[in-house]
């Protein structure tokens, strides 16, 4: 790649190789001094690309962003696999300290709300805007809850 689309991919926040290298280092850090620093810097990368993945997530390999971490919010407790692609906006939360765990080759759609202490099998597609809170078993495709009338306006 050249200088000049380098610095076109940075200057968007799709560039994140600083970011999975502090990622990576801060992972394999033995002191807890530079363990914090890499999470430092890790926490400052994301932060400037418009997104947050805790400092004690579990990546098993760099997920595929295909619009880099704009709103991606990934709890410290999560899990994912290998080969997960992940849209923007999305949001992988935790309650209580727990998380979900995420199976390898799932797509997460944009938008789309994955919390609580489940289990997303391997191979799913969680379609974009839909909103998770039980266990997904593998091979499955998961879209939008169906609209609930919550209260009638009189008029």
């Amino acid at each position: 790649m050249g200088i000049r689309r380098t610095i076109i991919e940075y200057s968007r926040g799709n560039d994140l190789r600083l970011f999975w290298l502090f990622y990576r280092m801060q992972q394999k850090a033995k002191n807890r001094l530079l363990h914090d620093a890499f999470t430092f810097l890790m926490s400052r990368s994301a932060h400037r690309h418009g997104g947050y993945i805790g400092p004690d997530t579990m990546i098993k390999n760099i997920p595929s962003l295909p619009h880099g971490l704009h709103g991606i919010f990934i709890s410290r407790y999560a899990r994912i696999g290998e080969n997960c692609r992940i849209y923007q906006n999305v949001t992988i939360g935790e309650v209580n300290r727990e998380a979900p765990v995420i199976g390898n080759n799932c797509l997460i759609g944009a938008g789309a709300v994955i919390i609580g202490n489940i289990r997303i099998g391997d191979n799913v597609c969680i379609g974009a805007g839909a909103v998770v809170g039980k266990d997904v078993p593998d091979n499955c495709t998961v879209v939008s809850q169906p609209v609930r009338l919550i209260e009638r306006k009189r008029v």
